[in-house]
């Protein structure tokens, strides 16, 4: 009997957890981590990043995408993005950046960084599940993504300046 007790004990909180989970791919969008250094859910650095924007400063809390599978992988499957968090693509040498929205479910801020940290262009709002390629106009040094409507909404601009805690 006691067992009996036991077990229906454990079998109801663990159903109790597990309802209340949030998916790996998502929890970036509940509270990502300040820390640099630290890992998202999916598994990616987190590492802090400021666009300064009109003598304005913008902090944001990025994951990092530095493999080319989790450059392919990037924000596809993810449902929500806080309005602080993001996805940053470094490249290890500068090259022209062309990205689709396939398997993306929410609008994204697609920005194009160039190598000393400013603001190529922006292509904001891109349409979720588009197959058509959204691209830099010269070759970049990074992209970075935000929830769709972030740049406006902050008024980032082509010409502010990226800045992100890069791993030594």
């Amino acid at each position: 009997m006691m067992v009996m007790k036991w077990c229906l004990t454990t079998f109801a909180t663990l159903a109790l957890v597990a309802c209340n989970a949030t998916a790996p791919s998502d929890a970036i969008a509940q509270r990502p981590a300040a820390d640099a250094g630290a890992l998202s859910p999916a598994g990616l650095q987190l590492a802090p990043l400021t666009i300064q924007s009109k003598g304005k400063r913008h902090d944001f809390t990025v994951e990092v995408a530095r493999t080319s599978q989790e450059q392919a992988q990037g924000l596809m499957f993810r449902t929500a993005l806080a309005p602080d968090a993001g996805m940053i693509f470094p490249f290890p040498s500068l090259k022209p950046a062309s990205f689709w929205m396939k398997n993306t479910v929410i609008p994204l801020d697609i920005i194009f960084v160039r190598k000393d940290g400013s603001i190529e262009s922006i292509a904001a709002n891109t349409v979720p599940y588009s197959l058509n390629p959204v691209s830099s106009n010269e070759p970049v040094a990074a992209v970075l993504e935000l929830a769709g409507g972030r740049a406006a909404e902050l008024g980032i601009e082509p010409g502010d300046i990226v800045t992100w805690r890069q791993k030594d």
